[in-house]
């Protein structure tokens, strides 16, 4: 496979990040899979590299605190399969992640260098679906039908979404190249402004695709802050807000 050289685009977003505007009232974060079955390595059946993990979780706590006091609601979305008899669990019908379960040994994984399971991954009532504790609070908001790698198919995001009032949508969790990067697609074709939160994305699948997905959502489908960068963007909009 031929090395690929990353193209420069940082005037382009930089120019872009100067015309963010995130106003709280019309601003929500949607958590993506922040569940120990990518983010406890002690339980998790997809998991993380460990120390993603606790990054990801540290700069989460602390951006989604700032972000509720500022009045912007929190949305918890996350993957559960129930087991099906005959069938195994929901995330079999997925043709390539069936073909992963049949070939899945040590060189074989979603995860490369750690233990994985399709067929097993976030059960219903297992200890994997549950959320990280330190990320929820009193009033957030909860999802737990999603089934695909896109958090708006099947579930009521977007009706919540509509609800709000929200107009900027703003993504952190796992993984970065796939679930992230398909619900910034879908918000995107929504008609949302998609941002999404770099300090609190991951991808299991390696630092490769994390950064391939970053790359694709800030050059082509919205805007990629740091946690500094968000709370500046919120804190101005707030300002803003109040100032009349």
């Amino acid at each position: 496979m031929a090395n690929v050289e990353i193209v420069d685009r940082s005037d382009m977003t930089s120019k872009l990040m100067s015309m963010l505007e995130l106003k709280p009232l019309k601003t929500a974060i949607v958590t993506i899979d922040m569940h120990k079955g990518h983010l406890d390595p002690a339980v998790a059946t997809m998991p993380a590299d460990a120390k993603d993990s606790e990054r990801v979780i540290k700069n989460a706590e602390d951006v989604l605190g700032f972000a509720r006091n500022h009045g912007v609601p929190v949305i918890h979305v996350k993957l559960v399969f129930r087991k099906i008899p005959g069938l195994g669990s929901e995330g079999m019908p997925v043709k390539f992640w069936k073909a992963l379960h049949d070939i899945s040994d040590e060189a074989n994984r979603l995860s490369p260098g750690r233990p994985s399971t399709v067929d097993d991954h976030n059960i219903m009532g297992s200890v994997q679906t549950e959320m990280i504790p330190s990320l929820v609070e009193e009033g957030d908001y909860m999802i737990d039908n999603k089934k695909r790698l896109d958090c708006f198919m099947g579930t009521d995001l977007d009706n919540l979404l509509r609800n709000l009032g929200i107009e900027n949508v703003c993504l952190m969790g796992i993984n970065t190249n796939t679930c992230v990067l398909n619900t910034a697609f879908t918000a995107f074709n929504k008609d949302y402004r998609v941002v999404v939160m770099s300090d609190c994305v991951a991808s299991m699948y390696g630092e490769d695709l994390h950064q391939l997905g970053l790359q694709n959502i800030c050059r082509c489908l919205g805007w990629v802050t740091n946690n500094d960068e968000f709370k500046e963007k919120i804190a101005a909009g707030d300002k803003a807000a109040k100032a009349g």
